[in-house]
């Protein structure tokens, strides 16, 4: 079974990360994510107040925007966490929404070469070397950092599309998928991703963290409407593309209203929109999803009650998992 986690989202009030952090510890998971969305909870703040509250568990950033911050400063940042909590810290790099992004006058014309550059440059800083770029979004002279972490964390890039699913596979350490990324999407990416690393010649290890929409609740119908919005989204079409569900999934959509597309959403679309159901449902989708090639699984609870879901987690399905190994 791939490793599991939870992610607190930015939506919430950033005084109880660290009360969350020292549950899902407690609660035996492997790792606690975060993200940046703009206008939120700043990412590298949220990590570091869970790294200082906890003790063992791994804590992953991901994914915090590219165009944020300078990769130098980005470099320091993770370098600084990396050393007070070695083996403890992961980061994630993305595109960002491009309407936020925008929003700050950050947009590039090239996202992918954005990415690229960034998480190029960031992984050479972590490693101690003296980094001098001219890139097309990326300019350093002679930039080294005075004390680069001893054990050198990865770099993820969190990307969703072919294009940037190759880049990650030849610039980056390991890949996340954004929810949801149902199995059939998951092997199609390692399949992209692949590409890129068989292009650029490496042979190093290459992870893949699988972000999933979960909500233990045998209640169906309370399930079908928390996931009724997520199917008008664009990014959702696009993951799910890989199913050859395009007409059914327009379908949907061209009803405009969540409650009617919750009357008529079939039970087959839930499993891969989310982990969703029974404890014995839930366990059966994330085994799926490891059995695709996800070796971190990320629970992104679903529903007004996420402390409710990970005391689910810990008490039901962690068991339950264990139980089946």
């Amino acid at each position: 079974m791939a490793r599991l986690g939870i992610v607190h989202t930015p939506d919430r009030q950033p005084e109880g990360i660290a009360e969350f952090a020292r549950l899902a510890e407690t609660a035996g998971l492997d790792e606690l994510w975060f993200w940046e969305d703009c206008f939120l909870t700043g990412g590298i703040a949220s990590s570091a107040t869970a790294l200082a509250a906890t003790s063992r568990i791994t804590v992953g950033l991901g994914v915090m925007p590219a165009v944020f911050r300078n990769p130098a400063a980005a470099a320091m940042e993770i370098a600084t966490l990396a050393r007070i909590h070695p083996g403890r810290f992961v980061a994630g790099i993305g595109h960002g929404v491009p309407e936020w992004m925008d929003q700050i006058g950050a947009l590039p014309a090239k996202p992918v070469r954005a990415l690229e550059e960034t998480v190029s440059a960031v992984r050479r800083l972590l490693a101690g070397e003296t980094v001098t770029a001219e890139g097309d979004y990326v300019r350093l002279r002679d930039v080294r950092l005075d004390h680069p972490p001893e054990t050198v964390p990865p770099v993820l890039l969190g990307v969703r599309r072919p294009f940037g699913l190759r880049a990650s596979g030849r610039s980056a350490d390991g890949t996340i998928l954004a929810e949801p990324s149902p199995p059939a999407y998951v092997r199609s990416a390692r399949e992209q991703i692949e590409q890129g690393r068989s292009a650029a010649g490496r042979s190093d290890r290459h992870e893949i963290t699988v972000y999933v929409n979960g909500r233990i609740d045998p209640d169906r119908d309370q399930v079908r409407r928390l996931l009724a919005g997520m199917v008008l989204r664009e990014s959702v079409a696009a993951q799910l593309a890989s199913l050859d569900r395009e007409p059914e999934l327009t379908a949907l959509r061209d009803l405009g209203d969540p409650q009617e597309i919750a009357r008529e959403l079939p039970d087959d679309l839930i499993d891969e929109l989310a982990a969703a159901g029974t404890t014995a449902q839930v366990v059966a989708s994330l085994s799926a999803l490891a059995d695709a090639g996800a070796d971190s699984i990320v629970f992104v609870p679903i529903g007004p009650d996420p402390d409710e879901q990970l005391d689910l987690l810990a008490t039901q399905v962690v068991p339950a998992i264990r139980g089946a190994k």
